[in-house]
């Protein structure tokens, strides 16, 4: 991987918490992801499944990891199993973990080869004590999944084989889990902030009236891959003028103009944890009087936003606090009026202008898995990502940090990514800055 050790405690850590969640006598199984086919004989990069990923740290396909709290034997509580390799495999695909690799990662000390697996399995099924089993499902509020899954296909053998055994929902336990981040989580977070930093900046040297947003688009991802990324932690959006306007431009292959705008929705990937920035810029390194008042109103907003986010807090609320301040922004810059506040349409006046979240749970999925109902607590990472869109303007402005909750105090792992419009200003023309 080109990421560095991330250190075996943060796994051993999250399995602690997670048997801790299990009923007594119950079996938890995560699979890892398919490598899904493009065409002919190719296939996409392989992603991990993040719950066994979070669990173990092992960023193989075909890979197994089993937990059986209760089992009599104490050797079996926890194993991993892995695709077994061999001289062909070495050849063809490269170095496949060893046992000893795989231990050291994870802190698992039961590792075995796949083929191993379903002998163990029905033995500690049967033999076990084993009541309940704990299986894994996409369950995220925004998934669509529409492929059978390694998972899913793991889900329908199991219930066909033991049919009386009680099968419960991993996802909700792991939800909850996931939403409260390590300190080491943290630090990986850090880190995918700091690549997504560097990229920032390469860029702000880089624009200019006459590039291309795919040019843009490729000054990030040699940024972010020299720096050990894997590379985008979701499709860029690179988007000048009214593309901006375009809450998920993906095709960023518009010529940039001079007086543009240009909206930049873009964040690294580290350790499979995610950034998620977005900065808005001036192609020909000033704003206009209107894209900065506009920009000024939506940074407010932003650092307002950033401030409510607190223990205790429960998402929708925050929201439609978040509603009201943009509503006073929008009254300034004339977009709408009082009259527009009082019409009852079923749609608050603000949706016009600004029509999506003011953030998301962020981690190992950039819309990290967490209940979006439940109060907000110390240690939750979350987007903040105000954004006023103007199409009779041709002007999309959407600013965004990645904010840890603290107790007392947040911590902005984007505090160093330059946000204010000057300071913007003068790092494209070449100023230094203090």
């Amino acid at each position: 991987m080109k990421y560095e050790n991330i250190g075996k405690d943060l796994f051993i850590g999250n399995r602690k918490r997670l048997v801790k969640e299990l009923k007594p006598g119950s079996i938890a199984v995560f699979n890892s992801n398919d490598i899904m086919p493009t065409n002919a004989d190719g296939t996409m990069a392989f992603r991990q499944n993040n719950d066994l990923f979070y669990l173990s740290g092992i960023d193989q396909e075909e890979s197994i990891l089993v937990l059986c709290p209760d089992f009599p034997d104490k050797k079996y509580r926890e194993v991993l199993f892995l695709r077994e390799t061999n001289d062909h495999i070495a050849v063809w695909e490269g170095h496949k973990l060893t046992k000893q690799e795989a231990s050291a990662i994870s802190g698992v000390e039961t590792v075995l080869w796949m083929s191993e697996f379903e002998k163990l399995f029905h033995h500690m099924m049967v033999m076990g004590g084993v009541d309940h089993v704990y299986l894994p499902t996409n369950e995220h509020y925004r998934a669509d999944v529409v492929v059978e899954t390694r998972s899913a296909r793991f889900i329908k053998n199991c219930k066909e084989k033991f049919p009386l055994h009680r099968c419960h929902r991993a996802a909700p336990l792991l939800a909850q889990l996931r939403a409260v981040k390590s300190q080491r989580e943290i630090e990986l977070s850090q880190e995918a902030c700091n690549i997504t930093e560097k990229g920032f900046r390469r860029i702000l040297k880089f624009v200019k009236p006459g590039v291309t947003e795919y040019e843009i688009e490729a000054e990030f991802i040699h940024e972010f891959i020299r720096n050990r990324s894997k590379g985008f932690a979701y499709s860029p959006i690179i988007a000048s003028g009214a593309n901006a306007c375009v809450l998920h431009y993906l095709e960023n292959s518009r010529v940039c103009k001079d007086g543009d705008v240009l909206l930049l929705d873009v964040g690294a990937e580290y350790a499979n944890y995610n950034a998620d920035m977005t900065r808005s810029i001036p192609v020909n390194g000033r704003f206009s009087k209107r894209q900065k008042e506009v920009y000024n109103a939506v940074l407010r907003v932003m650092r307002a936003a950033s401030s409510m986010l607190k223990p205790g807090v429960v998402y929708f609320d925050y929201h439609k606090e978040v509603q009201k301040i943009m509503e006073g922004e929008l009254l300034k810059l004339k977009l709408i009026t009082k009259k527009d506040l009082s019409e009852k349409n079923g749609k608050p006046a603000v949706s016009k202008y600004f029509m999506h979240g003011t953030g998301h749970h962020l981690g190992l999925d950039v819309h990290d898995t967490a209940n979006m109902y439940a109060k907000m607590q110390a240690g939750m990472l979350w987007t903040v990502e105000p954004g006023i869109y103007i199409p009779a303007e041709k002007l999309g402005i959407r600013l965004e940090n990645n904010v840890v909750i603290g107790k007392n105090k947040n911590t902005d792992l984007m505090k160093n990514i330059p946000i204010e419009a000057e300071e913007i200003e003068d790092l494209m023309n070449g100023k230094k800055i203090k």
